[in-house]
């Protein structure tokens, strides 16, 4: 169960990280909620046009609990195209979608 959970964090985690760094963006908004057991949720936007959001909460799977999360980011990349990823996390693995993503 533990071990489930910090995967799905891991896996989070990595979705989240931007491949093009700008050390000079400064951030424009951000905004956090830890609601302890009823779950948490974020948001940020910064002057390079990166922008994020996620929420989450536990929830029960059978006799256990599971993190189940949604979110989305948006990045411009080197090539100029703005790219958008929205995304589930839960009991059924990390679940992206986007315009670029290859589909099942």
């Amino acid at each position: 169960m533990k071990c489930a959970l910090i995967c799905v964090a891991l896996c989070v985690a990595a979705a989240v990280a931007i491949p093009v760094p700008d050390q000079n963006a400064e951030t424009l908004k951000y905004d956090n909620n830890i609601n302890g057991v009823d779950g948490y949720s974020y948001q940020y936007e910064t002057s390079n046009g990166i922008s994020a959001q996620e929420a989450g909460e536990l929830k029960a799977v059978g006799e256990a609990s599971a993190l189940a999360v949604r979110g989305s980011y948006t990045y411009t990349a080197a090539d100029g195209q703005v790219y958008t990823v929205t995304y589930i996390a839960d009991e059924n693995g990390f679940q992206p979608e986007g315009e670029h993503l290859p589909k099942e």
